[in-house]
């Protein structure tokens, strides 16, 4: 992130792109549909929702286009093989973890993680946080019913704080449009925070040795995979110290600690409430963020987000499930990103990993066929959720890894690359996913469990996620210049393999 100085004459414009025909901010409430499947509850009063759009339509944009041209500048690059794409955070943030220990806890497990890839994998690593504004999630069902005191209550599910609170009360379940400037108010306090840290230095993350790294210590990890997982903790550390002694930050150039914001549009109040134009540029830009992203639930063609997201500048992402066909994706690229603009779109497949193999290829060779530019990406996460046989909804380690792995060798039997990763995390010692070398069972669970929407990956967890990456990145790296394309796969069973 950067200054807020608005605009910067040294950054190009993109003004090459045309703005989108017949489009405004808008133009979405002409799409909304009321036969489809809703993914937010409505608003009780327009009224007010009019007013709290109002409000947030006369407050300082949150993130400049200065920013967003620079983040579709690398992603551009990202598009080519030269950088890596790191996304990362919390399923859905709430105003009440607006706190120093929250915020820094996660951002340092995403420096970390990067600095990893970074050293691992020879290029930049694109950092970009699903936080200041990860305020709101579609919900499968509009509505909730619980026994309270002996009587069966249906209130409104929770979507998030942007829209109602978590609290099972018709108070709080109810959709308040107020929350929307509250949401703004605490993405505000997040980024600025978060600048202050970056501008800082932010030490703690230079010292790989103080770095907690108690999955290395495991006993289920092979000797071999250990003595892996030390060696490039210490070059990781030699690299830090050697740029620290030329007098430079980690990366070796002063844009190594940019780090951009993302989140789910999935309001499109408050999304367009802070939509505008800015001097000596063409087009709008959504200044709530750098980069939002569509969900599976909201990219339906004819509908209302897709006439959102066809006419903003900022690059977006899009994600894509295993239902998705090869011609709706081409479909999609063309509504989004018609002139094929370098650095606009990001694709983030979110398959699972028992239907990657069979729908990921199909998709892949539909794009390179058509020539689109875009950046693929992978989210293991959201396809691979489990319930418990106590009803806990919970993710293994090991389903996303090799989710994770089989993205990898599909597009390298494929001839594309797979440019970067966006996992859920917390920077916390939660206890929401199961596996990985700290052994996490179903019975933990119960120990840390705290998210209200979806399970995310603990900082052992992440962080070993993210050794286990640039384990692939080296192997891959170290191959000779042969012309072939698939690299040897991860062996997930190796970690435990004695």
């Amino acid at each position: 992130m950067h200054p807020l100085n608005e605009p910067n004459p040294s950054d190009p414009s993109g003004s090459a792109v045309p703005p989108a025909a017949n489009w405004t901010p808008e133009t979405w409430r002409s799409r909304v549909d009321p036969t489809a499947k809703a993914v937010v509850a409505p608003y009780p009063d327009e009224a007010q929702v009019r007013q709290a759009a109002g409000v947030l339509g006369s407050l300082p944009p949150l993130v400049t286009s200065w920013e967003v041209e620079r983040l579709k500048q690398l992603i551009a690059q990202a598009q080519e093989g030269k950088r890596f794409l790191l996304q990362g955070g919390d399923c859905a943030e709430t105003l009440d973890e607006c706190t120093p220990g929250v915020i820094t806890a996660k951002l340092k497990i995403l420096l970390q993680m990067s600095l990893v890839l970074v050293y691992a994998g020879k290029k930049p690593v694109i950092r970009v946080g699903r936080m200041a504004g990860q305020y709101a999630k579609p919900r499968s069902s509009m509505s909730e019913t619980r026994q309270i005191d002996g009587q069966t209550l249906t209130l409104p599910s929770y979507f998030g704080d942007l829209i109602n609170r978590a609290p099972f009360t018709l108070e709080c379940r109810t959709p308040n449009p107020w929350l929307m400037v509250e949401g703004y108010k605490h993405a505000a306090m997040t980024l600025n925070f978060v600048r202050s840290l970056l501008d800082a230095g932010f030490a703690d993350i230079h010292h790989p040795e103080y770095w907690d790294l108690g999955f290395m210590r495991h006993a289920d990890l092979t000797p071999e995979l250990r003595d892996e997982y030390s060696r490039l903790k210490a070059m990781v550390a030699d690299g830090l110290r050697f740029m620290s002694a030329m007098g430079q930050k980690p990366g070796g150039d002063p844009q190594s600690v940019e780090f951009y914001t993302s989140h789910e549009g999935l309001n499109l109040e408050y999304e367009a409430a802070q939509t505008r134009t800015v001097p000596r540029r063409s087009g709008h830009y959504n200044l709530s963020t750098h980069m939002p992203w569509l969900g599976e639930r909201t990219r339906r063609l004819d509908g209302p987000h897709i006439e959102y997201f066809r006419g903003i500048r900022n690059p977006v992402g899009v994600k894509i499930g295993p239902s998705t066909t090869a011609e709706e994706l081409l479909r999609l690229i063309d509504a989004l990103n018609p002139g094929d603009e370098p650095g606009k779109l990001v694709l983030i497949p979110r398959m699972g990993v028992a239907k990657v193999e069979r729908v990921l290829p199909g998709l892949i060779d539909a794009v390179r066929i058509a020539g689109r530019r875009v950046l693929w990406t992978c989210d293991p996460m959201h396809g691979n959720g489990i319930v418990t046989s106590g009803g806990v909804k919970t993710r293994s380690f090991d389903d996303v890894l090799a989710e994770l792995e089989a993205s990898w060798d599909i597009h390298r039997a494929h001839g594309s690359f797979l440019g970067g990763v966006h996992i859920e995390l917390t920077g916390l010692d939660v206890t929401e996913c199961i596996g990985g070398s700290a052994g996490i069972r179903e019975s933990d669970l119960s120990r840390s469990y705290h998210t209200l929407c979806d399970p995310r990956l603990n900082y052992e967890q992440s962080l070993e996620l993210a050794f286990l990456l640039a384990r692939r990145m080296q192997r891959v790296s170290a191959e000779p210049n042969t012309g072939v394309t698939t690299p040897p796969a991860f062996d997930v069973g190796d970690r435990h393999r004695h």
